[in-house]
């Protein structure tokens, strides 16, 4: 074709403020800075979240002593009867060292456990069972390594002493020989843990049936539905002579009772979907608290806990071992028995218990009523709460 004239692109043609290269340059520069964006968007959150994993995982303290004292006795220890169960000892220490911790007391150079909860999960993670282990309770309390590296003698003794004479392995090897349920992991959580996780929730929610004024555990509330924080909480679930009637049980079940609301207000935030929750809350758990090795990592305990979320709060029980005051020291306590011996021999069988908050005391855990038309017996119930009880309307 003649008299055509072609040029090469210029200002006036096709590269103008108005024309279509101009519109078609500028979107592949914009998609190559936005790429660009995303990509280094994408490397900092890789960055960041490794680091915030490393920083979780490094504040769990690996109980390295304890696993090589439990490796030394294994061929005693119990042996676990269903894959798939977890039988979990969570030990509240009442150590002052620590940040914040020395105005609870005097640190003594020793620590005892101040509370202990044996937290049985189901393998098929549709309920999990939390049994208090009285700190009073006399018991059999084997050889252990002390902190100076001598070894003790077997005692009888309070359950507590355990974890003064040889800390978490000692009061393991108590707690299996007591039960011949096999502990397959450990958590120890000190005072400042404890306070920073129920800050990281902003506080739980109890219900209180009377105003509490109580100078030495640093508590004036009101009675009815009552946030704690977490100086508030530590104050409430460790408290014993001025609250309730006085009695070991008696803050036990209010320990317990604190525990099943911690759990709802976890549950109900939607925290362990939620990051931006989750974190906080990791952090403060994390901080203060010492595992076996297998635990001591955000893997080991997302491992654990991954099928937890999904147990309806009904399904996550608290009890007290069935005991009654020691007949040699109406200040100590022993079990009761035969009911302890089947509270664990279903524990370890992983087969189901009831409880219920209004079961007479002086029959924990009866035998139930055979089923009249032929079918499995109800599981046994003992004295307890869910977590999805309230203790007020």
């Amino acid at each position: 074709m003649t008299g055509t004239v072609r040029r090469a692109p210029g200002p006036g043609l096709g590269s103008s403020a108005s024309g279509d290269g101009l519109v078609r340059r500028r979107r592949r520069q914009w998609v190559r800075r936005s790429a660009l964006a995303v990509a280094v968007l994408v490397v900092a959150a890789a960055g960041g979240g490794w680091a915030v994993y490393a920083k979780l995982s490094a504040n769990i303290t690996p109980d390295e002593a304890a696993a090589a004292e439990l490796a030394r006795y294994e061929r005693e220890r119990p042996t676990a009867l269903v894959r798939g169960a977890q039988n979990i000892l969570l030990i509240g220490s009442d150590t002052r060292a620590g940040q914040g911790n020395q105005e609870y007391g005097r640190d003594l150079g020793s620590e005892r456990s101040d509370t202990t909860i044996l937290l049985h999960l189901a393998a098929d993670r549709r309920s999990a069972t939390a049994v208090s282990l009285p700190r009073d309770l006399m018991v059999d309390i084997p050889s252990c390594r002390q902190p100076d590296g001598k070894r003790s003698e077997p005692v009888f003794a309070m359950f507590n002493h355990a974890f003064q004479t040889g800390g978490s392995a000692c009061t393991i090897r108590t707690v299996e020989k007591l039960t011949n349920i096999r502990v397959d992991h450990h958590m120890v959580v000190d005072f400042s843990g404890f306070k920073e996780m129920v800050d990281a929730v902003d506080g739980v929610q109890v219900c209180l049936k009377e105003p509490i004024d109580d100078k030495a555990a640093k508590l004036k509330l009101r009675a009815g539905r009552v946030t704690l924080d977490g100086e508030q909480a530590l104050g409430y679930v460790r408290a014993r002579k001025s609250l309730g009637d006085g009695s070991d049980t008696d803050r036990m079940e209010r320990q317990q009772r604190f525990l099943g609301a911690l759990v709802d207000k976890v549950q109900s935030n939607d925290v362990l979907l939620n990051p931006v929750k989750l974190y906080p809350v990791l952090d403060a758990a994390t901080s203060s608290l010492t595992t076996d090795p297998e635990l001591a990592s955000l893997r080991g305990l997302y491992q654990l806990v991954r099928g937890l979320r999904d147990i309806p709060t009904e399904h996550v029980q608290f009890l007290t071992v069935p005991r009654e005051s020691y007949v040699y020291d109406a200040n100590r306590d022993q079990l009761v028995e035969p009911e302890a011996e089947k509270l664990f021999a279903r524990l370890r069988a992983d087969q189901p218990v009831a409880v219920a908050q209004d079961i007479a005391q002086e029959t924990p855990g009866g035998a139930p009523e055979a089923d009249p038309n032929g079918g499995p017996s109800p599981a046994p119930t003992f004295r307890g709460s869910t977590a999805a009880e309230h203790t007020c309307g």
